[in-house]
């Protein structure tokens, strides 16, 4: 349990990094996704608020999966069952 919600905070602070970073963070602020983290990380089903921030937050998908950072929560089995509970087509990048 412990370590599940150390793995939430390290999701989370690493989605704030990110959107502090880059000159398209105006766009893509992957803050907007830590709402997700239940979801992507521990395999919960995502709430309607979730699903809102990821679609706001579509086209950033592969931006996402290039950094280092994210990748390995955007590649996941979790992500893309996240996503298409969300109903949102999963990104070809």
């Amino acid at each position: 349990m412990a370590a599940k919600k150390a793995a939430v905070v390290a999701a989370v602070m690493a989605l704030a990094l990110v959107a502090a970073m880059g000159a398209s963070a105006q766009q893509c602020n992957a803050g907007e996704l830590a709402v997700c983290a239940p979801a992507i990380i521990g395999g919960a089903a995502p709430t309607a608020g979730c699903c809102s921030n990821l679609r706001s937050q579509e086209g950033c998908f592969c931006q996402y999966a290039r950094n280092p950072a994210y990748s390995r929560y955007i590649n996941s089995p979790s992500a893309r069952s996240t996503l298409k509970s969300c109903g949102i087509a999963i990104p070809s990048c």
